[in-house]
C-alpha cells in the first residue's frame, strides 16, 4: 500500500473497515472500479461467493444465539429462549411440527447442522423470519399426509436413546397434543385404557396403528373387525369400551 496516494489509501482502508476483506482483495476491487469507493463496494458485495458467507453468517448467528455454551447445539434451554423469542408456548404442537421440519433426531436438541440445514431449506435467516413462518408450520398439521408423516416422526424423537419402546408419560401427553389436532373424540378413553390395563411403555406398532385406528374405525368402534390386523392392545381396547358401555355393540353381538 506504501506506492498509494493518500487519497487511495484512506479508500482502501474504508473498503477493508466495511468488508473485512483483505488489503489485497480490497486493492483489486478498488483498482477494477476506478477507485470509486460505493462502485467497489457494490461489486464486493454482488460477487457470489460473498453473499454466499453473508447469508451463512446469518444463519450462524441464529444458531449462536441459542446454542449451549458447553456444546456445538440447541438444548432445552436454548429451545426455551427460542420459544420466547418466537413468542410460543414450548408445549404448542407446533413446536413439533419444526423439529420435524429440522429432522431433529432427538427431542429438545438441535445439532448444528439439523438447525442450520432446516431453517436454510424454510428459508428463514432472521427472527422476523422465523416469526411469520410459524403460521406456515401450524397449517402442515392440515394436510392428512403431512400428519401422518409428523405422527410417525414423533415416536423416535421422542423415544430415550438406545431405547426401542416409547416412555408411557411422554406417549400420552403427545397423543393428547396430536388427537386433539385430529380431534379424535376417543383419546381421553384410549389414554385411560393404556393407563389402567397396560401402563407400561409404548411399542412403535401400537403407536402407528394408533393413527390407522382412529381413521378408520368410527367413534362408536362399531365397525371395527375383530379380524383385522390390528394389534392386541387395539382388540383388548375395543373390549374394555364395551365392557365399560362407552360404546356400541356392533349389532350381530
Amino acid at each position: 500500500m506504501n506506492k498509494l496516494g493518500f487519497a487511495r489509501k484512506e479508500k482502501v482502508q474504508q473498503f477493508m473497515s466495511v468488508t473485512g476483506s483483505s488489503e489485497k482483495s480490497a486493492i483489486q476491487t478498488m483498482k477494477t472500479n476506478d477507485w470509486r469507493l460505493e462502485g467497489a463496494l457494490e461489486a464486493y458485495y454482488n460477487q457470489e461467493h460473498v453473499k454466499a458467507a453473508i447469508e451463512k453468517n446469518r444463519w450462524e448467528v441464529l444458531f449462536n444465539k441459542y446454542k449451549d455454551p458447553n456444546v456445538d447445539m440447541i438444548m432445552a434451554d436454548g429451545i426455551s429462549n427460542l420459544c420466547n423469542d418466537l413468542q410460543v408456548d414450548p408445549q404448542d404442537i407446533v413446536m413439533l411440527v419444526l423439529s420435524w421440519e429440522l429432522r431433529a433426531a432427538t427431542i429438545c436438541e438441535f445439532s448444528k447442522q439439523e438447525f442450520i440445514g432446516g431453517v436454510q431449506s424454510l428459508e428463514i435467516d432472521s427472527m422476523e423470519k422465523f416469526k411469520k413462518k410459524i403460521p406456515h408450520l401450524r397449517s402442515q398439521l392440515k394436510d392428512e399426509d403431512t400428519f401422518r408423516e409428523i405422527y410417525n416422526f414423533t415416536f423416535d424423537w421422542a423415544k430415550e436413546k438406545g431405547q426401542k419402546t416409547l416412555a408411557l408419560e411422554t406417549a400420552l401427553a403427545l397423543w393428547h397434543l396430536l388427537f386433539a389436532e385430529l380431534e379424535w373424540p376417543l383419546i381421553d378413553q384410549w389414554c385411560e385404557f393404556i393407563q389402567e390395563r397396560h401402563n407400561k411403555a409404548i411399542s412403535r406398532d401400537v403407536w402407528l396403528q394408533l393413527l390407522e385406528f382412529a381413521k378408520t374405525v368410527d367413534a362408536t368402534l362399531s365397525n371395527y373387525d375383530a379380524e383385522g390386523a390390528w394389534p392386541c392392545l387395539l382388540d383388548e381396547f375395543v373390549e374394555y369400551s364395551i365392557e365399560n358401555g362407552t360404546c356400541a355393540k356392533k349389532s350381530d353381538e
